[in-house]
């Protein structure tokens, strides 16, 4: 995994979704198989969302960010479960 890569766990959809519409720059979300969404589409979110609701588990997928600041949004986001906006 490179510099701009990192693997979330455990997050809530409803807020990160919430963290992705404050995003600057495309994220992508990519599997080990080569899949990559963009999940700035709200399109792709919503076949992320479909995907849960389904019981479909991802189990290694890593998001690249091609804004620095988004990569530092999101990895608060992972870690201390922070969300843009809120108290």
């Amino acid at each position: 995994m490179s510099n701009d890569e990192m693997t979330l766990h455990n997050i809530d959809a409803a807020d990160f979704i919430q963290t992705l519409d404050s995003c600057r720059g495309n994220v992508y979300l990519e599997t080990p198989e080569g899949d990559v969404l963009n999940l700035k589409s709200k399109l792709c979110q919503i076949m992320g969302i479909a995907n849960i609701l389904k019981g479909a588990v991802i189990s290694e997928a890593t998001i690249r960010c091609e804004d620095p600041q988004d990569e530092a949004l999101l990895f608060r986001f992972n870690l201390f479960k922070e969300v843009p906006g809120e108290k």
